[in-house]
């Protein structure tokens, strides 16, 4: 076949195949969640509200551990706080903040603002996340160690199911959900970790709350109308759960 009649014949399959996709976008998947394809070659990126319940800003949350420095005041010196439910913390000569929400740059300016002029002329202070327990993303299905891991900077795919010390040996590479919500709706992606591995598509980057699941038979009944129609995907496979 030559290489024109190749290319109509994929265009047109193409087509075809679009067609198919969007008559099942409006069916019932797994069970009595109904979902729809999204177009987006990407799962939406949550804001702040949905991380607090790269370099990417850390984001403190409920129960993280800080450690607070504040120069030349060795009573106000490698301080360790740690946040309350509520995401506030209590520093001597500072009070009460609320800092669920904020970076830990965003945390030293508000102690600096606080200790200025009342206490301290020019405070130099330094606040870096000693330990977080708010900003999980969860690991699980056929890798070697399921779990809980923290989110501190920018964090992939491929790197989370790494801190999960990688997929376990019947793990289905091509059957990789991710779960997230973003302000109050819940999506689902399928990834391929072959394909991703061979460059075919970007690794795609993890939030705080995020649920990845490898191999895992539920997730994958979740997408089978859509595998059927649609059996060699040249990306990943992005649905809108219903809540």
């Amino acid at each position: 076949m030559s290489i024109l009649k190749r290319s109509v014949v994929f265009r047109t399959a193409s087509l075809v195949l679009c067609v198919a996709l969007i008559g099942c976008a409006s069916r019932p998947l797994g069970g009595s969640e109904a979902v729809k394809v999204v177009d987006s070659a990407a799962l939406p990126e949550p804001g702040r509200a949905d991380l607090v319940s790269g370099d990417r800003p850390y984001l403190i949350g409920p129960f993280d551990k800080l450690t607070i420095d504040v120069f030349g005041i060795p009573e106000l010196s490698q301080r360790e706080v740690q946040t309350d439910a509520s995401g506030r913390l209590s520093f001597p000569l500072v009070g009460t903040l609320e800092v669920a929400g904020q970076t830990p740059s965003e945390v030293q300016e508000m102690i600096k603002e606080r200790l200025r002029g009342s206490y301290v002329r020019d405070p130099q202070v330094t606040v870096n996340l000693k330990e977080t327990v708010s900003q999980m993303v969860t690991v699980d299905g056929e890798v070697r160690d399921p779990g809980l891991f923290p989110v501190v900077g920018r964090m992939t795919l491929m790197r989370a199911i790494a801190t999960a010390k990688g997929t376990a040996q019947f793990a289905k590479l091509d059957d990789v959900v991710v779960f997230r919500t973003v302000q109050g709706q819940r999506y689902a992606a399928l990834y391929n970790l072959k394909a991703i591995r061979r460059g075919a598509y970007s690794d795609p980057e993890i939030f705080a709350n995020d649920v990845i699941v490898v191999g895992d038979s539920p997730g994958r009944r979740l997408f089978s109308t859509f595998l059927q129609a649609a059996p060699i995907l040249s990306g990943p496979l992005i649905v809108a759960l219903q809540n």
